[in-house]
């Protein structure tokens, strides 16, 4: 059978949070922050949020910018909260997660000859993007440190 697959993507390494899910999936008492997946049920207003917009036809796609409604109030969340303005029709952007996002990014602002820095261990969307290279940083903490997130 024939490959179809392209010599760069056959390049691609797999991604090493990915074989980390997958030894934590077998793992009892282990929470997992792998794949960005929270260690509680959903909240069920979402869940009744979710189940309602079914129930009403709204099953379609939406344009590729996110639903407006939601650019809207996620630029009214962030003047609110952090005192920025950006304009939901042309300077915001919904996507389905943050790897997403940031390879979005990564590629609206490098081009070919470009090399791009990522901190090492990489997060799983940092193989180099088609539009640059990748320098790779490795980052820790120095003896004696902890992270501290919050």
């Amino acid at each position: 059978m024939r490959d179809f697959i392209s010599a760069r993507t056959h390049r691609i390494p797999p991604s090493g949070i990915r074989k980390f899910f997958d030894i934590v999936q077998e793992m009892d008492d282990v929470i997992s922050l792998g794949v960005g997946e929270p260690d509680y049920a959903t909240p069920w207003v979402a869940c009744e949020a979710g189940i309602a917009s079914v129930e009403q036809g709204q099953t379609s796609y939406t344009s590729n910018r996110g639903l407006p409604e939601l650019r809207t109030e996620a630029s009214r969340y962030l003047t609110r909260r952090f005192g920025v303005d950006y304009h939901p029709e042309d300077e915001m952007l919904i996507t389905t997660g943050a790897s997403e996002a940031l390879d979005i990014a990564i590629r609206a602002v490098t081009d070919p000859a470009m090399r791009f820095s990522s901190p090492i261990p990489p997060m799983s969307p940092m193989a180099p993007p088609a539009s640059c290279s990748l320098a790779a940083c490795p980052c820790g903490c120095p003896a004696g440190w902890r992270m501290h997130f919050g």
